[in-house]
């Protein structure tokens, strides 16, 4: 569909860095929507109105492709997750402000969520490998943010801070695919909604 294209009058006149940055805001997009498994080079081409060979001349291989769509889904979510931990986790606040940082940060791009955690990736490899990096990169943010928010309660063990980012990361993970099938729900409007339903839940 039209709108969904990032179209170009042309492939020429437009400055590197620009096409470039054409090339893998449609990479994300496309991988985020059909995996690495199921996205082509073409439609990727497709997107941006240009040729599949130059999509190639940019970037060399759909692995390198890919590669440099992870580096840039996993960098925007990490800072963000970051800056949103940096106060400290001692009250509700802290997650909700996590949340929306999420949102926040996929907005526009919401399927960029499933580059990150993609099923269809190889089995073993360096794009796997790359993949599980940053996963782990958020995993021990998550981790850290369990133990202080617990810690905070006066809970030390341990094995209540590992279930409690594994039930974090899972909810997380819900409510992004949740949002992804209700388009017309801002990231202002969802983080919103999980206030209200966290303090709900609470209370």
């Amino acid at each position: 569909m039209a709108s969904t294209r990032t179209r170009t009058a042309g492939t020429k006149g437009v400055p590197r860095a620009e096409r470039e940055e054409q090339l893998l805001t449609a990479a994300v997009e496309e991988f985020g929507r059909r995996g690495y498994g199921g996205a082509s080079m073409a439609a990727i081409a497709e997107r941006v109105g240009v040729t599949k060979p130059l999509l190639y001349q940019y970037f060399g291989s759909k692995d390198a492709l890919y590669a440099a769509a992870l580096e840039r889904v996993a960098g925007s979510l990490t800072r963000a997750l970051t800056a949103a931990l940096a106060p400290g986790v001692t009250s509700l606040g802290t997650p909700l402000s996590v949340l929306g940082a999420i949102f926040t940060t996929l907005e526009g791009r919401r399927h960029a969520w499933f580059v990150l955690y993609d099923r269809t990736l190889p089995a073993a490899g360096a794009l796997r490998e790359a993949a599980e990096r940053h996963r782990a990169a958020i995993d021990v943010l998550a981790a850290a943010g369990s133990a202080e928010f617990l810690a905070a309660r006066g809970i030390a063990d341990p094995l209540d801070s590992d279930a409690l980012k594994h039930l974090w990361t899972g909810t997380v993970s819900t409510l992004v695919t949740w949002w992804i099938h209700h388009p017309g729900e801002s990231a202002q409007e969802m983080a919103e909604r999980c206030r209200r339903l966290i303090t709900a839940i609470v209370a």
